[in-house]
């Protein structure tokens, strides 16, 4: 006959029994996670501009809106037709913004007066031949434009730079994540994820002419496109090997 203590054992055993293929498929289930290296890479190529664009401001004052406007429409079109000549399509000259603003004075215990009016014309030529850049500054200023605010050079296409600029930044990751796996004791594995950020251009200082009528005749307004950075940057994660 089979004592009560005998029984609770049995039953015990026979639960531990019941439980045991649950575990195993929960450590079968569990995963752990794979071993990765996280590097970033830059790149950097070199384009040459092959576009410039020039903003160009007619900015006129008078002691009415009206006659500012008639002075600033007039040197305007002067400066249009100017640019004109030196063999500007329409479709390269832009307008890109025009202004009336008035003039205040102020004084104590005086309320504030209007004594005139300013007017800016903004015109924005842009030309496929960089070194046509220092000719149109010159023409617009002979022709009545008083501020050029805006002298940029680019490229219209830069797809082959970022491309080997992507390339040399891929390079970079890679050879930082061979160097951390060589460093951890294992070896690189296969690429997990790669993404790239970019390009980005950084600004050139850029000349900013603010001439006086007649004040470019004693010599051409030199330009010098140079060259422009393409920067990429790209974010790589590695499987790491262990030995």
């Amino acid at each position: 006959m089979m004592s009560f203590r005998t029984m609770a054992t049995v039953v015990a055993s026979g639960f531990a029994l019941l439980s045991a293929p649950g575990a195993l498929q929960a450590q079968a289930a569990y995963v752990a996670p794979t071993p990765s290296l996280v590097t970033a890479g830059q790149g950097e190529a070199k384009v040459t501009p092959d576009r410039a664009s020039v903003m160009i401001n007619v900015q006129t004052r008078a002691s009415t809106a009206a006659a500012a406007g008639a002075d600033n429409a007039q040197r305007t079109t002067a400066v249009l037709a100017a640019l004109a000549k030196l063999g500007l399509p329409k479709d390269q000259l832009s307008t890109e913004g025009y202004s009336v603003t008035p003039e205040m004075a102020y004084g104590n215990n005086v309320a504030p007066r209007v004594t005139g009016y300013v007017v800016t014309n903004t015109v924005r030529a842009e030309t496929k031949q960089p070194a046509q850049a220092g000719a149109i500054v010159d023409a617009a200023l002979g022709a009545g434009a008083n501020l050029i605010n805006g002298l940029s050079f680019y490229a219209a296409s830069i797809e082959q730079p970022r491309r080997e600029a992507i390339a040399l930044a891929v390079a970079s990751a890679r050879a930082d994540a061979e160097a951390m796996a060589h460093a951890a004791g294992g070896s690189l594995g296969n690429l997990i994820e790669l993404s790239t950020q970019g390009p980005t251009i950084p600004p050139r200082p850029m000349m900013e002419v603010m001439m006086r009528k007649g004040a470019m005749a004693q010599a051409d307004t030199p330009v010098n496109p140079g060259q422009q950075t393409i920067t990429v940057f790209v974010n790589a994660r590695w499987a790491f090997v262990a030995r």
